[in-house]
């Protein structure tokens, strides 16, 4: 794996609808990746930052069963089963049990949809967003799917209160990014060639909703999705390069589909 911190993202499903689900005030067609982050660490193997959309989204007819009726045609997925996290690692080269440690950034299910195929990882994930998903208000039912997790109850969590430096050795950081979801949680990565990069995931949706202080209609806590703009913000002053899980033109101008950045 070399001596240096490398990441790839991939697209593990797309989904179209309108710009207001993403941003408040918006409005028009927009067509979002499911972003899932792969990282080679020198010294602790491979890492992944979400899981993205669970493989059974890739046919309508398992979708109806597996995510309810309906709801990929009303999330406009146009997913298909390559994309898929397992299929992903095949493309480049990695087995399933070549993941060591699988950090979520929350449990909604464009991002805890794959955490069926490592039963053997070690999951990291604040301790606020689990117990939320295991029981979320009656208001955020609906992006917390019970089938993607309803089996991990013995899988090896390391659960968090806050950030950490993950192997303490300033390479990987898990920022704590609240807003989104109570638990909610961004990646900052040192690169050496490219410098500071922030996985932001949800914590905004698009750089146009971060530069407006617009959040989604569906969020958590605004106030708390808030406190985390202006927490990304002071990062931004810090020269630290900042990207979206589901923002196009941040998957475009990143490495993506084998290709790295380092």
């Amino acid at each position: 794996m070399g001596n240096t911190l490398r990441v790839t993202v991939v697209n593990c499903g797309s989904m179209t609808f309108d710009r207001s689900v993403v941003m408040t005030g918006a409005s028009g067609d927009i067509t979002i990746p499911t972003a899932a982050y792969i990282i080679e660490h020198p010294r602790h193997g491979l890492i992944l930052f979400d899981t993205g959309l669970n493989y059974h989204g890739a046919d309508p007819e398992e979708a109806d069963v597996y995510w309810g009726r309906g709801l990929r045609d009303a999330l406009g997925c146009s997913m298909e089963r390559d994309q898929a996290i397992d299929r992903q690692l095949d493309k480049l080269g990695y087995q399933l049990a070549d993941v060591r440690v699988v950090v979520l950034s929350h449990m909604h299910f464009d991002h805890a949809g794959g955490m069926c195929h490592f039963p053997n990882a070690t999951f990291v994930i604040q301790k606020k967003e689990l117990q939320y998903a295991w029981w979320p208000d009656e208001f955020s039912k609906g992006v917390y799917f019970y089938n993607d997790y309803r089996e991990t109850r013995n899988y090896r969590f390391v659960q968090l209160n806050g950030d950490v430096d993950l192997f303490h050795d300033g390479t990987v950081r898990l920022i704590a990014t609240p807003g989104h979801s109570p638990g909610h949680q961004s990646m900052l990565l040192q690169l050496k060639n490219r410098g500071p990069l922030l996985l932001g995931a949800d914590a905004a949706h698009l750089q146009d909703a971060y530069r407006t202080f617009s959040c989604m209609p569906f969020d958590w806590s605004i106030e708390s999705a808030t406190e985390t703009y202006h927490r990304i913000r002071q990062l931004s002053l810090a020269q630290v390069e900042v990207v979206f899980s589901h923002d196009p033109d941040d998957y475009d101008r990143l490495p993506h589909d084998g290709e790295w950045a380092d």
